[in-house]
């Protein structure tokens, strides 16, 4: 099993940035690629963007490209998800993912372990 926790989210203003963390522990070893999501009230929760644990190889949705970035620390065993020039519709709750699979994974049941999500309120 993996534990998946995150945290630094919070309330920002438009235009600002907030670095959000995901700490995985228990079977890291069997990890191949972290996942961020998020999760509008009303709304499906959506894909944000993926990195592989080996190589650090990135992807993003379009609605984030550009300034959202992925980052990992292996020896930390976490995951970090930098979020610039917010937007209103930027707000969520945020999910860390983590599969045993290895490639750009964009869907949700290719995940097999979530966080417990950590709450993005943008002002506008």
């Amino acid at each position: 099993q993996v534990q998946l926790v995150e945290s630094g989210g919070g309330l920002v203003q438009a235009g600002g940035s907030l670095r959000l963390s995901c700490a995985a522990s228990g079977r890291t070893s069997s990890i191949n690629t972290m996942g961020w999501f998020r999760q509008a009230p009303g709304k499906e929760r959506e894909f944000v963007g993926t990195i592989m644990w080996s190589g650090g190889s990135t992807a993003y949705a379009d609605s984030v490209k550009g300034r959202f970035t992925i980052s990992r620390d292996n020896a930390k065993n976490s995951v970090y998800l930098q979020m610039t020039s917010l937007k209103s519709e930027d707000t969520a709750v945020y999910y860390c993912a983590a599969s045993i699979l290895l490639g750009t994974l964009v869907r949700r049941v290719s995940y097999n372990y979530w966080g417990q999500g950590t709450q993005v309120t943008v002002s506008s």
